[in-house]
């Protein structure tokens, strides 16, 4: 699954992508750069929505279904909803079929995912990101939620990312654990407007969701572990040397 991402640009640079867009009012859209944020942190996010315009706003990583009505369940469980899988978005009866017609899209640098290698105690960490671009889109799901902050007993809106079978190149990265071959449900910028259209039908939503980012559009390599505390930084993503490393075959 997708956990670990990256926005190195500038908040400028998502309006060069959706010309569009426009800021949602009076709301603070400043975002400074970050090289890591973990979904387990819940941190406040940049996205894009389509409410009578494209507008940009901060929603919270991570939303609290209604299920989770406890705050033990939400510190147990809560991170099981950070991504949504695609296929599960038409499947009827599952939550994310229920708020389907919330799209929102997720602007990024670059993501984070872990390489098991046969043989080698601890996995490797990749950056990956898009070729020649300095961001790009992830299809998302939003919905409100409640806060569960004792000093501010609000709803919020939260999002969720979308995350689908991994092309050839993912797979051979995110080889390992239960979530094993998936990767982000990554969208070309006509696919990220298109997502936003407010009357999208099933079958549109299928076309979208279908698509599979091509490998030969990724460039990735080994860094250092995130999952360390370590300045948020370029250092981050600076390449890492491991002997013996086997090459990746795109």
């Amino acid at each position: 699954m997708c956990y670990d991402i990256a926005f190195t640009s500038s908040i400028e640079s998502i309006f060069k992508y959706l010309p569009r867009l426009k800021p949602g009012g009076k709301l603070d859209i400043h975002f400074d750069p970050t090289w890591h944020k973990i979904g387990m942190s819940y941190p406040q996010w940049p996205v894009v929505t389509n409410n009578n315009g494209f507008k940009l706003e901060k929603y919270t990583w991570g939303p609290v279904p209604k299920m989770l009505d406890t705050l033990e369940k939400v510190k147990r469980q809560r991170q099981l909803f950070l991504n949504a899988r695609s296929e599960k978005v038409l499947e009827n009866g599952t939550m994310w079929n229920a708020i389907r017609h919330q799209r929102c899209l997720v602007p990024a640098s670059g993501f984070f995912e872990y390489r098991h290698i046969p043989g080698w105690k601890n996995k490797v960490a990749y950056y990956i990101k898009p070729k020649e671009q300095e961001l790009f889109f992830i299809a998302g799901l939003w919905a409100m939620s409640n806060s569960w902050d004792v000093d501010k007993p609000a709803r919020i809106p939260a999002f969720s990312l979308l995350t689908r079978a991994a092309n050839p190149l993912m797979a051979q990265i995110h080889n390992g654990g239960e979530n094993a071959g998936r990767m982000p449900m990554m969208l070309t910028t006509e696919l990220a407007e298109q997502w936003l259209q407010p009357d999208l039908t099933d079958t549109d939503i299928r076309s979208i969701i279908q698509y599979e980012l091509p490998a030969t559009q990724l460039e990735c390599w080994p860094v250092n572990s995130v999952r360390k505390v370590k300045p948020d930084d370029a250092t981050v993503i600076t390449p890492a040397a491991y002997e013996n490393l086997p090459a990746l075959q795109v």
